[in-house]
Protein backbone atom coordinates (compact mmCIF):
# COMPACT_ATOMS: atom_id res chain seq x y z
CA UNK A 1 0.00 0.00 0.00
CA UNK A 2 1.30 3.44 -0.93
CA UNK A 3 0.03 6.31 1.21
CA UNK A 4 -0.23 9.74 -0.40
CA UNK A 5 -3.22 11.24 1.49
CA UNK A 6 -3.38 12.79 4.95
CA UNK A 7 -6.45 10.98 6.32
CA UNK A 8 -5.05 7.63 5.31
CA UNK A 9 -1.69 8.48 6.87
CA UNK A 10 -3.20 9.66 10.16
CA UNK A 11 -5.30 6.51 10.51
CA UNK A 12 -2.42 4.19 9.69
CA UNK A 13 0.01 5.88 12.08
CA UNK A 14 -2.56 5.68 14.85
CA UNK A 15 -2.83 1.92 14.27
CA UNK A 16 0.95 1.51 14.32
CA UNK A 17 1.20 3.40 17.62
CA UNK A 18 -0.81 0.66 19.34
CA UNK A 19 1.96 -1.93 18.80
CA UNK A 20 4.96 -2.68 21.02
CA UNK A 21 7.29 -2.44 18.04
CA UNK A 22 7.32 -1.40 14.39
CA UNK A 23 9.82 -1.98 11.60
CA UNK A 24 11.16 1.01 9.66
CA UNK A 25 13.17 1.59 6.50
CA UNK A 26 13.66 4.43 4.02
CA UNK A 27 14.56 4.96 0.38
CA UNK A 28 16.57 8.07 -0.42
CA UNK A 29 18.94 9.70 -2.88
CA UNK A 30 22.21 11.39 -2.01
CA UNK A 31 24.34 11.38 -5.14
CA UNK A 32 23.58 14.99 -6.10
CA UNK A 33 22.91 16.62 -2.72
CA UNK A 34 24.62 17.23 0.61
CA UNK A 35 21.56 16.21 2.59
CA UNK A 36 19.83 12.91 1.74
CA UNK A 37 16.61 13.40 -0.20
CA UNK A 38 13.94 11.29 1.49
CA UNK A 39 11.88 9.57 -1.18
CA UNK A 40 9.95 6.86 0.70
CA UNK A 41 9.27 5.75 4.27
CA UNK A 42 8.28 2.13 4.91
CA UNK A 43 6.72 1.06 8.21
CA UNK A 44 5.57 -2.42 9.20
CA UNK A 45 3.68 -3.90 12.15
CA UNK A 46 4.33 -7.18 14.01
CA UNK A 47 1.52 -8.81 11.97
CA UNK A 48 3.48 -7.79 8.82
CA UNK A 49 0.90 -5.24 7.72
CA UNK A 50 3.13 -2.69 6.03
CA UNK A 51 2.75 0.60 4.20
CA UNK A 52 4.94 2.85 2.10
CA UNK A 53 4.56 6.57 2.76
CA UNK A 54 5.32 9.04 -0.01
CA UNK A 55 7.08 12.11 1.49
CA UNK A 56 7.08 13.72 -1.97
CA UNK A 57 3.28 13.70 -2.21
CA UNK A 58 1.69 17.15 -2.35
CA UNK A 59 0.37 18.57 0.93
CA UNK A 60 1.29 15.47 2.98
CA UNK A 61 2.20 16.43 6.56
CA UNK A 62 4.67 13.91 8.01
CA UNK A 63 4.30 15.15 11.59
CA UNK A 64 2.38 11.99 12.65
CA UNK A 65 5.28 9.86 11.36
CA UNK A 66 7.83 11.92 13.26
CA UNK A 67 5.69 11.73 16.41
CA UNK A 68 5.56 7.95 16.08
CA UNK A 69 9.34 7.76 15.70
CA UNK A 70 9.69 9.80 18.91
CA UNK A 71 7.13 7.71 20.80
CA UNK A 72 9.13 6.04 23.58
CA UNK A 73 6.43 3.37 24.07
CA UNK A 74 7.01 1.93 20.59
CA UNK A 75 10.30 0.22 19.69
CA UNK A 76 11.59 1.10 16.21
CA UNK A 77 13.38 -1.78 14.46
CA UNK A 78 15.88 -0.94 11.69
CA UNK A 79 18.62 -2.79 9.83
CA UNK A 80 21.90 -0.84 9.58
CA UNK A 81 20.11 2.14 11.05
CA UNK A 82 22.69 4.90 10.87
CA UNK A 83 21.72 6.50 7.55
CA UNK A 84 17.99 6.23 8.29
CA UNK A 85 18.48 7.84 11.69
CA UNK A 86 20.60 10.60 10.15
CA UNK A 87 17.79 11.43 7.71
CA UNK A 88 15.21 11.75 10.47
CA UNK A 89 17.62 13.73 12.66
CA UNK A 90 18.24 16.21 9.83
CA UNK A 91 14.49 16.60 9.29
CA UNK A 92 13.37 16.85 12.91
CA UNK A 93 16.42 17.57 15.05
CA UNK A 94 15.68 14.40 17.03
CA UNK A 95 16.89 10.80 16.84
CA UNK A 96 14.10 8.19 16.79
CA UNK A 97 13.90 6.38 20.13
CA UNK A 98 13.98 3.64 21.30
CA UNK A 99 15.61 1.65 18.49
CA UNK A 100 16.77 -1.89 17.74
CA UNK A 101 19.32 -2.47 14.96
CA UNK A 102 19.19 -6.01 13.55
CA UNK A 103 22.64 -5.64 11.97
CA UNK A 104 24.21 -4.99 15.37
CA UNK A 105 22.11 -7.76 16.91
CA UNK A 106 23.29 -10.17 14.20
CA UNK A 107 26.94 -9.34 14.93
CA UNK A 108 26.37 -9.99 18.63
CA UNK A 109 24.72 -13.30 17.74
CA UNK A 110 27.63 -14.46 15.60
CA UNK A 111 26.36 -13.84 12.06
CA UNK A 112 29.58 -12.13 11.02
CA UNK A 113 30.86 -8.59 10.54
CA UNK A 114 28.33 -6.02 9.24
CA UNK A 115 26.07 -8.68 7.74
CA UNK A 116 23.81 -7.38 4.96
CA UNK A 117 20.03 -7.46 5.06
CA UNK A 118 19.62 -9.83 2.12
CA UNK A 119 22.11 -12.35 3.55
CA UNK A 120 20.50 -12.19 6.97
CA UNK A 121 17.00 -12.74 5.57
CA UNK A 122 18.23 -15.73 3.59
CA UNK A 123 20.04 -17.15 6.62
CA UNK A 124 17.17 -16.77 9.08
CA UNK A 125 14.05 -17.20 6.93
CA UNK A 126 15.34 -19.14 3.94
CA UNK A 127 13.86 -16.57 1.53
CA UNK A 128 15.81 -14.86 -1.26
CA UNK A 129 15.00 -11.22 -1.92
CA UNK A 130 14.62 -9.69 -5.36
CA UNK A 131 17.02 -6.72 -5.20
CA UNK A 132 16.61 -5.62 -8.83
CA UNK A 133 14.70 -2.50 -7.76
CA UNK A 134 17.28 -1.48 -5.16
CA UNK A 135 19.16 1.05 -7.26
CA UNK A 136 16.25 2.65 -9.09
CA UNK A 137 15.60 6.39 -8.93
CA UNK A 138 13.24 6.63 -5.97
CA UNK A 139 12.49 10.30 -6.65
CA UNK A 140 10.72 9.58 -9.94
CA UNK A 141 6.93 9.45 -9.83
CA UNK A 142 4.84 7.41 -10.20
CA UNK A 143 6.54 4.53 -8.40
CA UNK A 144 6.07 1.13 -10.02
CA UNK A 145 4.39 -1.83 -8.34
CA UNK A 146 7.76 -3.59 -8.41
CA UNK A 147 9.39 -0.73 -6.49
CA UNK A 148 6.66 -0.68 -3.86
CA UNK A 149 6.75 -4.46 -3.44
CA UNK A 150 10.53 -4.33 -3.00
CA UNK A 151 10.30 -1.47 -0.51
CA UNK A 152 7.64 -3.18 1.61
CA UNK A 153 9.71 -6.38 1.70
CA UNK A 154 12.41 -4.48 3.56
CA UNK A 155 10.10 -4.05 6.56
CA UNK A 156 8.00 -7.23 6.45
CA UNK A 157 10.99 -9.57 6.64
CA UNK A 158 12.46 -7.28 9.28
CA UNK A 159 9.75 -8.59 11.63
CA UNK A 160 11.15 -12.12 11.27
CA UNK A 161 14.71 -10.93 11.83
CA UNK A 162 13.80 -8.98 14.94
CA UNK A 163 11.79 -11.78 16.55
CA UNK A 164 14.44 -14.40 15.79
CA UNK A 165 17.39 -12.28 16.97
CA UNK A 166 15.57 -10.98 20.04
CA UNK A 167 14.76 -14.56 21.13
CA UNK A 168 18.40 -15.56 20.60
CA UNK A 169 19.67 -12.55 22.54
CA UNK A 170 17.29 -13.18 25.42
CA UNK A 171 18.32 -16.83 25.57
CA UNK A 172 22.00 -15.89 25.65
CA UNK A 173 21.50 -12.97 28.03
CA UNK A 174 22.93 -10.52 25.51
CA UNK A 175 20.07 -8.12 24.85
CA UNK A 176 21.80 -5.44 26.92
CA UNK A 177 24.89 -5.81 24.73
CA UNK A 178 22.94 -4.61 21.71
CA UNK A 179 21.53 -1.63 23.55
CA UNK A 180 25.04 -0.68 24.70
CA UNK A 181 26.18 -0.66 21.09
CA UNK A 182 23.19 1.43 20.04
CA UNK A 183 24.00 4.23 22.48
CA UNK A 184 26.19 5.83 19.80
CA UNK A 185 23.38 5.62 17.23
CA UNK A 186 20.98 7.25 19.70
CA UNK A 187 23.32 10.15 20.48
CA UNK A 188 22.49 13.33 18.47
CA UNK A 189 26.22 14.16 18.44
CA UNK A 190 26.71 11.24 16.05
CA UNK A 191 24.85 13.16 13.35
CA UNK A 192 26.29 16.60 14.03
CA UNK A 193 29.22 17.80 11.92
CA UNK A 194 32.43 18.41 13.85
CA UNK A 195 33.68 21.36 11.81
CA UNK A 196 36.99 21.62 13.66
CA UNK A 197 38.06 18.11 12.68
CA UNK A 198 36.85 17.91 9.08
CA UNK A 199 40.42 18.42 7.86
CA UNK A 200 41.45 15.04 9.27
CA UNK A 201 39.56 13.28 6.45
CA UNK A 202 41.71 15.00 3.79
CA UNK A 203 45.10 13.55 2.89
CA UNK A 204 47.93 16.06 2.61
CA UNK A 205 51.58 15.34 1.90
CA UNK A 206 54.24 16.32 4.44
CA UNK A 207 51.85 18.27 6.67
CA UNK A 208 53.10 20.90 9.07
CA UNK A 209 51.01 22.73 11.70
CA UNK A 210 50.78 25.84 9.52
CA UNK A 211 49.52 23.84 6.52
CA UNK A 212 47.06 21.95 8.68
CA UNK A 213 45.71 25.20 10.13
CA UNK A 214 45.00 26.41 6.58
CA UNK A 215 43.50 23.05 5.64
CA UNK A 216 41.22 23.23 8.66
CA UNK A 217 39.80 26.61 7.61
CA UNK A 218 39.43 25.51 3.99
CA UNK A 219 37.57 22.36 5.03
CA UNK A 220 35.22 24.43 7.20
CA UNK A 221 34.55 26.79 4.27
CA UNK A 222 33.76 23.86 1.95
CA UNK A 223 31.40 22.25 4.47
CA UNK A 224 29.49 25.48 4.99
CA UNK A 225 29.23 25.96 1.22
CA UNK A 226 28.08 22.38 0.69
CA UNK A 227 25.38 22.75 3.33
CA UNK A 228 24.26 26.14 2.06
CA UNK A 229 24.07 24.99 -1.56
CA UNK A 230 22.96 21.44 -0.69
CA UNK A 231 25.66 19.92 -2.85
CA UNK A 232 28.06 17.01 -2.27
CA UNK A 233 31.42 18.17 -0.92
CA UNK A 234 33.40 17.17 -4.04
CA UNK A 235 31.01 19.22 -6.18
CA UNK A 236 32.01 22.31 -4.20
CA UNK A 237 35.73 21.48 -4.22
CA UNK A 238 37.71 18.27 -4.40
CA UNK A 239 39.91 17.05 -1.55
CA UNK A 240 42.98 17.19 -3.80
CA UNK A 241 42.39 20.88 -4.53
CA UNK A 242 42.02 21.74 -0.85
CA UNK A 243 45.16 19.75 -0.02
CA UNK A 244 47.17 21.50 -2.75
CA UNK A 245 45.92 24.89 -1.57
CA UNK A 246 46.87 24.09 2.02
CA UNK A 247 50.34 22.99 0.91
CA UNK A 248 51.04 26.09 -1.19
CA UNK A 249 49.15 28.61 0.98
CA UNK A 250 48.39 31.16 -1.78
CA UNK A 251 47.77 34.67 -0.42
CA UNK A 252 47.03 36.51 -3.67
CA UNK A 253 44.65 35.91 -6.57
CA UNK A 254 47.61 35.34 -8.90
CA UNK A 255 48.97 32.63 -6.63
CA UNK A 256 45.48 31.16 -6.30
CA UNK A 257 45.28 30.66 -10.08
CA UNK A 258 48.22 28.24 -9.91
CA UNK A 259 46.40 25.77 -7.68
CA UNK A 260 45.75 22.44 -9.37
CA UNK A 261 42.08 21.90 -10.19
CA UNK A 262 41.19 25.53 -9.49
CA UNK A 263 40.25 27.61 -12.52
CA UNK A 264 41.21 31.23 -13.13
CA UNK A 265 37.53 32.18 -13.20
CA UNK A 266 37.05 30.67 -9.74
CA UNK A 267 40.10 32.51 -8.45
CA UNK A 268 38.80 35.86 -9.72
CA UNK A 269 35.28 35.34 -8.41
CA UNK A 270 33.63 35.15 -4.99
CA UNK A 271 35.05 31.70 -4.32
CA UNK A 272 38.64 32.88 -4.68
CA UNK A 273 37.98 35.84 -2.38
CA UNK A 274 36.31 33.61 0.20
CA UNK A 275 39.20 31.16 0.18
CA UNK A 276 41.76 33.94 0.62
CA UNK A 277 39.79 35.11 3.65
CA UNK A 278 39.85 31.57 5.06
CA UNK A 279 43.60 31.34 4.54
CA UNK A 280 44.12 34.74 6.17
CA UNK A 281 41.99 33.65 9.14
CA UNK A 282 44.09 30.51 9.55
CA UNK A 283 47.40 32.38 9.45
CA UNK A 284 46.15 34.99 11.94
CA UNK A 285 45.42 32.32 14.52
CA UNK A 286 47.65 31.51 17.47
CA UNK A 287 50.24 28.91 16.35
CA UNK A 288 49.69 27.15 19.67
CA UNK A 289 46.18 26.31 18.44
CA UNK A 290 47.29 24.95 15.07
CA UNK A 291 46.65 21.24 14.50
CA UNK A 292 49.63 18.97 15.00
CA UNK A 293 50.58 16.22 12.54
CA UNK A 294 49.76 12.78 13.84
CA UNK A 295 52.67 10.44 13.33
CA UNK A 296 51.94 6.86 14.18
CA UNK A 297 55.02 5.33 15.73
CA UNK A 298 55.83 1.81 14.61
CA UNK A 299 55.29 -0.80 17.24
CA UNK A 300 58.45 -2.18 18.83
CA UNK A 301 59.20 -5.83 17.95
CA UNK A 302 58.09 -7.06 21.35
CA UNK A 303 54.75 -5.23 21.05
CA UNK A 304 54.19 -6.63 17.56
CA UNK A 305 54.54 -10.13 18.92
CA UNK A 306 52.09 -9.29 21.70
CA UNK A 307 49.56 -8.01 19.15
CA UNK A 308 49.81 -11.29 17.25
CA UNK A 309 49.10 -13.29 20.41
CA UNK A 310 46.22 -10.98 21.37
CA UNK A 311 44.77 -11.39 17.88
CA UNK A 312 44.87 -15.17 18.33
CA UNK A 313 43.10 -14.81 21.68
CA UNK A 314 40.49 -12.60 20.01
CA UNK A 315 39.79 -15.32 17.44
CA UNK A 316 39.40 -17.88 20.21
CA UNK A 317 37.02 -15.71 22.21
CA UNK A 318 35.05 -14.75 19.10
CA UNK A 319 34.52 -18.41 18.19
CA UNK A 320 33.76 -19.46 21.76
CA UNK A 321 31.13 -16.78 22.34
CA UNK A 322 29.76 -16.58 18.79
CA UNK A 323 30.37 -12.84 18.43
CA UNK A 324 32.01 -11.14 15.44
CA UNK A 325 35.67 -10.42 16.26
CA UNK A 326 35.38 -6.97 14.66
CA UNK A 327 32.69 -6.06 17.18
CA UNK A 328 34.75 -7.19 20.17
CA UNK A 329 38.02 -5.37 19.48
CA UNK A 330 39.63 -3.38 16.67
CA UNK A 331 43.23 -3.55 15.50
CA UNK A 332 43.85 -0.25 17.28
CA UNK A 333 42.46 -1.76 20.49
CA UNK A 334 44.92 -4.64 20.22
CA UNK A 335 47.85 -2.29 19.61
CA UNK A 336 46.97 -0.13 22.61
CA UNK A 337 46.56 -3.24 24.76
CA UNK A 338 50.05 -4.31 23.69
CA UNK A 339 51.83 -1.08 24.63
CA UNK A 340 49.77 0.32 27.52
CA UNK A 341 48.98 -1.01 30.97
CA UNK A 342 45.30 -0.03 31.08
CA UNK A 343 44.30 1.88 27.91
CA UNK A 344 40.93 3.62 27.68
CA UNK A 345 39.47 1.42 24.93
CA UNK A 346 36.09 -0.25 24.32
CA UNK A 347 37.66 -3.73 24.58
CA UNK A 348 38.16 -3.21 28.32
CA UNK A 349 34.63 -2.02 29.02
CA UNK A 350 31.20 -3.59 29.47
CA UNK A 351 30.45 -6.90 27.83
CA UNK A 352 33.67 -6.77 25.80
CA UNK A 353 35.70 -6.91 29.01
CA UNK A 354 33.70 -9.94 30.10
CA UNK A 355 34.45 -12.02 27.03
CA UNK A 356 37.83 -10.67 25.94
CA UNK A 357 39.31 -7.72 27.84
CA UNK A 358 39.97 -9.49 31.14
CA UNK A 359 41.43 -12.50 29.36
CA UNK A 360 43.67 -10.16 27.33
CA UNK A 361 45.00 -8.51 30.48
CA UNK A 362 45.58 -11.91 32.07
CA UNK A 363 47.53 -12.94 28.96
CA UNK A 364 49.76 -9.87 29.25
CA UNK A 365 50.43 -10.58 32.93
CA UNK A 366 51.47 -14.16 32.27
CA UNK A 367 48.38 -15.59 33.92
CA UNK A 368 47.14 -17.06 30.65
CA UNK A 369 48.97 -18.80 27.83
CA UNK A 370 47.99 -20.03 24.38
CA UNK A 371 49.33 -23.06 22.61
CA UNK A 372 48.54 -26.26 20.71
CA UNK A 373 47.46 -29.59 22.14
CA UNK A 374 46.35 -32.50 19.97
CA UNK A 375 46.19 -30.10 16.99
CA UNK A 376 43.78 -27.84 18.84
CA UNK A 377 44.28 -24.35 20.20
CA UNK A 378 44.31 -24.38 23.98
CA UNK A 379 44.14 -21.68 26.63
CA UNK A 380 45.97 -22.46 29.81
CA UNK A 381 45.15 -20.47 32.93
CA UNK A 382 48.22 -20.64 35.12
CA UNK A 383 47.45 -22.74 38.18
CA UNK A 384 44.17 -23.99 36.69
CA UNK A 385 43.07 -26.72 34.32
CA UNK A 386 43.66 -26.32 30.61
CA UNK A 387 40.65 -25.21 28.56
CA UNK A 388 40.65 -26.47 25.00
CA UNK A 389 38.98 -24.84 21.98
CA UNK A 390 39.22 -26.21 18.48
Amino acid sequence: MLITGQKQLDAQIKAFAAHDFITVDTEFLREKTYYPKLCLIQIGAPDKEAVAIDPLADHLDLTPVYDLLANEKVLKVFHAARQDLEIFFNLTGKVPTPIFDTQIAAMVCGYGDSVGYEALVRNITGHSLDKSAQYTDWSNRPLSDKQITYALGDVTYLVDLYEHLKAQLDKQGRTSWVYQEEEILSDPKTYSVDFQNLWQKIKIRSPKPKNLAVLRELAIWREEEAQKRNLPRPWVMRDETLADMASQIPQTLEAMKKIRGFSADQAKGKIGQALLVSIKTALAGDPKDWPQPKKKKPLPPTASATVDILRMLLKIQSAQHGVAAKLIASSEDLEQLAVKEAPDIPALKGWRAEIFGREAQALKKGLLSIGLKDNKIVKLHVGKDTKTYG
